[in-house]
C-alpha cells in the first residue's frame, strides 16, 4: 500500500451552490486530516450533475492520494455520488444484502416499512468497504483504487463525523505512518496586512530548511490579521521546536499588537484575563448594536465575567439609561470622545462592573459628513483606575466597520487588563 500524503475534498449537492446552504464538512475534515498528517491540497463543490461531478472526481484522482466526497448518498434521483464514482473508477455496483438488512431494521425500529427507493443506498461499487452509519440510512464507502483511496461520506455532519472517527481515521493513520502536519497561529489586532507582512517576512522567510520546511500564510479579516505556520514530517519534536521558535520570534518582532499565539480568539483572551482578575464587564453600544456583547457571550462560561449591556442607539437612551448629559451631546455630538467616555462610565456605574465600554460611531452607508465621515468610531474603556479613549477611522462597508469596532474595543479591554 502506498502512503497517503495529500487529499482533495468534494462537497456534493446543488444546494451548496446557492446562498442558502454552506459546506461546513470540508472545514471539519481538513482539521482531522491535518491531525493525521494529510495535507488538503484542494476543495470543490459540485452540483447534482453526473458529468460535472465525474470531471471533478477524475481531476482530483489525478492529483491527490486521497479523495473524499461528502453528500449525494441519499435514496433519491438527485443523489448521484455512488453512481458517478462507480463510473469514474469503472467498478460495477452490486446490491449489498447486509446494507439492505441494516436499513430495513432502522425503519422497523421506528415502526415503519422501508420504502423500496432506499435500496439504492445498498448499491456498492465492486471492491468497496462499507462504512456503517448508525445515525442514518446512507452507508459510507472506502475504495482502494490502485495507489489512490476514495472515501464517500453522507452529507449530514452528525452522520459524517462519527463515521470518520469510527471507520476511517484509523485506516488513514495506518497509511500515513509517523507523518504529522503541525500548525501554529499568531493573531494581531491594530495593524494592516501589509504592516504585519513588512515586519514578519524577514523572519518567516528564514524559518524553514530542508529538514523542516515551513509554510506560511497571512490572512486578513476585519479587525484581525493571522499568521499561520505549518510543517509536516516524521520528527514531530523537531517540527514543534521549529514552529514554536518561529511564533516566538514573530511575537517578539510584532510586539503588543499580538493578542494570541495559541489559537484563542480575542474574546477568549479577554475572558480569560477577566476571569484571572475576578473582574466583570458591561458595555454600552451605539453603532455596534450589541455585537460586542454578542462576541463576549459566545465564549462558554462567559456568565462568570459578563454582566450585560445597553444598546444606546438613540440619544434619548444615552441620556436616560446611561446618564450622558444632554448639553454634552449638544456640544460635542453623539460620536465624540466625551460621549464615549460618559457611556462607558454610565454603564460601569449602572451595572457595578469593574470595566465599562462605550462605543459610538457612524457605520454607514449614510449619516456621515466632512467632519465626521462614515467609518468614524469612538471607543472608551473605563476601569477602577484608568480611562482609555480612541477615535478611529475604519474602512469598508457597514458590516466591516461594525466588526472592526468590536475587535478594537476588545483589544482595548485586553490592554487595560494587561496594564
Amino acid at each position: 500500500m502506498s502512503a497517503l500524503r495529500t487529499a482533495e475534498i468534494i462537497a456534493v449537492g446543488s444546494e451548496l451552490l446557492t446562498p442558502h446552504r454552506i459546506d461546513t464538512n470540508s472545514l471539519w475534515l481538513t482539521g482531522r486530516l491535518n491531525d493525521l498528517g494529510i495535507e488538503v491540497r484542494a476543495k470543490a463543490i459540485a452540483g447534482d450533475d453526473h458529468d460535472d461531478l465525474a470531471a471533478i472526481v477524475a481531476a482530483a484522482l489525478s492529483r491527490a492520494d486521497l479523495v473524499i466526497t461528502t453528500g449525494g448518498l441519499g435514496p433519491t434521483d438527485d443523489d448521484v455520488t455512488r453512481d458517478v464514482v462507480s463510473r469514474v473508477l469503472q467498478r460495477p455496483m452490486h446490491e449489498n444484502a447486509d446494507v439492505v438488512a441494516a436499513i430495513e431494521e432502522r425503519f422497523k425500529r421506528r415502526g415503519l416499512k422501508m420504502p423500496g427507493i432506499n435500496r439504492r443506498q445498498a448499491q456498492v461499487p465492486e471492491g468497496a468497504v462499507v462504512l456503517n452509519n448508525p445515525h442514518g440510512t446512507a452507508p459510507g464507502l472506502w475504495i482502494d483504487h490502485g495507489q489512490r483511496v476514495v472515501v464517500l461520506f453522507p452529507g449530514p455532519p452528525r452522520e459524517m463525523q462519527p463515521m470518520f472517527e469510527a471507520g476511517v481515521a484509523a485506516r488513514i493513520e495506518a497509511r500515513s505512518p509517523g507523518r504529522r502536519l503541525r500548525r501554529r497561529v499568531l493573531k494581531v489586532n491594530g495593524r494592516s496586512e501589509s504592516q504585519v507582512e513588512e515586519i514578519a517576512y524577514p523572519i518567516y522567510s528564514r524559518l524553514g530548511d530542508d529538514a523542516v520546511p515551513v509554510q506560511t500564510t497571512i490572512l486578513a479579516t476585519p479587525g484581525q490579521i493571522e499568521l499561520h505556520l505549518a510543517a509536516a514530517g516524521a520528527d514531530v519534536a523537531a517540527i514543534d521546536r521549529r514552529l514554536d521558535d518561529g511564533i516566538n520570534a514573530l511575537a517578539a518582532a510584532l510586539g503588543p499588537v499580538v493578542f494570541s499565539t495559541d489559537g484563542r480568539s480575542l474574546e477568549q483572551v479577554v475572558g480569560d484575563a477577566l476571569r484571572t482578575r475576578g473582574w466583570r464587564i458591561a458595555a454600552a453600544e451605539s453603532c455596534t448594536g450589541g455585537l460586542l456583547m454578542g462576541r463576549l457571550t459566545e465564549v462558554p462560561g462567559s456568565s462568570a465575567w459578563t454582566i450585560g449591556g445597553v444598546v444606546a442607539y438613540d440619544d434619548e437612551v444615552k441620556r436616560r439609561d446611561l446618564g450622558v448629559p444632554a448639553e454634552m451631546l449638544a456640544e460635542h455630538g453623539a460620536v465624540s470622545e466625551p460621549v464615549a467616555i460618559a457611556m462607558a462610565e454610565g454603564i460601569r456605574g449602572r451595572f457595578a462592573a469593574e470595566i465599562g465600554v462605550g462605543i459610538t460611531g457612524i457605520a454607514g452607508p449614510g449619516g456621515g459628513s466632512a467632519a465626521k465621515p462614515v467609518g468614524l468610531v469612538v471607543i472608551a474603556v473605563v476601569t477602577p483606575s484608568a480611562q482609555m479613549v480612541r477615535t478611529l477611522n475604519f474602512p469598508g462597508d457597514r458590516a466591516a466597520v461594525r466588526q472592526h469596532s468590536t475587535a478594537a474595543a476588545l483589544d482595548m479591554v485586553r490592554r487595560a487588563l494587561d496594564a
